[in-house]
């Protein structure tokens, strides 16, 4: 393991350490409730919609918001799918396929400024994390918008994070030729962005 990669897991560690949520500060969705499954219209194998999410109990001190959505499929592999930044304070919502609030980081999936959906590769469920934060500024980005990415906001938001609420969904890939059919094409595209 690099210096580098040593030193941003350390930061991202600490950062979670000293944002441990308070129980005012909640993130919630009105069709999936915290630890259940996200419905198939909220991931790649259906409509591929943004969950419709809304909050409470920000700090007063909040000024600006963060939200990311990600998965950790082991300690060096965490895949990101959803970067969120600069959402105003007053803002308390994000209806279903959310645009024109805040601005949008890539994901990890395509690269893409965009929210993708998960799509889940394995057997078995896998848990996905929602993470808000409340920030005491909106945070000095140094790269373009492009390069934006889960490591490159949380390394920005580090010193600016008041609090943070989390909601945790799980989902299964469904066992059906589609969604083997689609896997295939993902990874067959992965691979040819690698080469």
């Amino acid at each position: 393991m690099s210096g580098r990669t040593l030193a941003t897991l350390l930061g991202l560690l600490a950062m979670a350490c000293a944002t441990t949520p308070t129980t005012d500060f909640v993130l919630r969705s009105r069709v999936v409730a915290e630890g259940d499954t996200l419905p198939i219209e909220y991931t790649g194998f259906g409509e591929g919609a943004t969950l419709p999410l809304e909050w409470s109990g920000a700090p007063t001190a909040t000024t600006s918001l963060a939200l990311i959505m990600h998965h950790v499929a082991s300690p060096t592999d965490i895949h990101w799918y959803w970067v969120l930044y600069d959402i105003p304070a007053s803002v308390e919502s994000l209806p279903r396929n959310v645009t024109g609030i805040g601005k949008l980081g890539n994901n990890s999936v395509n690269g893409r400024m965009e929210f993708t959906p998960p799509h889940s590769q394995g057997p078995g469920p896998k848990t996905y994390t929602y993470t808000l934060y409340a920030l005491s500024q909106e945070p000095v980005i140094t790269v373009a918008d492009s390069l934006v990415s889960r490591a490159v906001l949380l390394d920005a938001i580090r010193n600016l994070t008041l609090d943070s609420a989390m909601l945790h969904v799980v989902y299964s890939r469904p066992d059906t030729p589609q969604a083997t059919s689609h896997m295939l094409r993902e990874r067959n595209e992965h691979e040819t962005r690698i080469k």
